[in-house]
């Protein structure tokens, strides 16, 4: 078993639960409810709230705050200064910590570098956010979305590479990479 590993300057809250071989680097603050798992890489100047869930194996990257109601499933990729939200319509004035809205990324997403997550999606298995990107409704698993609002624009392979499937229909192909199969069929696509 390997304890994680944690910089001198990051602060871990009492409570706080980090997996074996997680690396924790400078500055970052961890509040005490927070669940982090196995072989997560939580880059500088990283926040996690206290009702947050970070599977084994994501990556974090630097100047990104997971807040409460984020939930990440195992291998999802946060890039660096991207954004979560919890408060669909924040007001400084006005407490609305009641009306928080859960933000699920599933399995083996990649949110790219300075994209937007607006709360209360779900962001579909290996789907792929582009950067600068604002994801304001649920992501298919496997698409591939850009721009502001964010719009699909095809559809990506577990291993990370552009899938040769037009946007709707019926079609079969394989990852140019690796050779794996994917089927779209009925507007969703599934691996094997």
């Amino acid at each position: 078993m390997t304890a994680p590993s944690i910089h001198p300057s990051a602060i871990v809250d009492d409570g706080a639960q980090i997996g074996e071989g997680s690396r924790v680097w400078h500055f970052v603050h961890v509040c005490g409810g927070a669940r982090i798992g196995k072989g997560v890489s939580l880059g500088q100047n990283v926040f996690v709230g206290n009702k947050v869930v970070i599977g084994d194996h994501c990556k974090v990257q630097n100047n990104v705050s997971v807040y409460d109601n984020v939930t990440l499933e195992e291998g999802v990729f946060c890039g660096p200064s991207m954004v979560f939200t919890n408060v669909y319509n924040p007001r400084s004035l006005i407490e609305r910590k009641s009306e928080y809205r859960n933000t699920l990324v599933k399995k083996g997403a990649t949110l790219g570098a300075n994209c937007t997550v607006v709360c209360g999606v779900t962001i579909g298995q290996y789907a792929f956010i582009g950067a600068g990107a604002v994801v304001n409704k649920d992501v298919p698993a496997y698409a591939l979305m850009v721009g502001v609002p964010a719009r699909q624009i095809g559809w990506m392979s577990e291993f990370g590479e552009q899938l040769d499937l037009p946007l709707t229909g019926n079609a079969q192909t394989v990852c140019p990479a690796t050779g794996q199969r994917y089927t779209l069929q009925d507007g969703c696509v599934r691996a094997g």
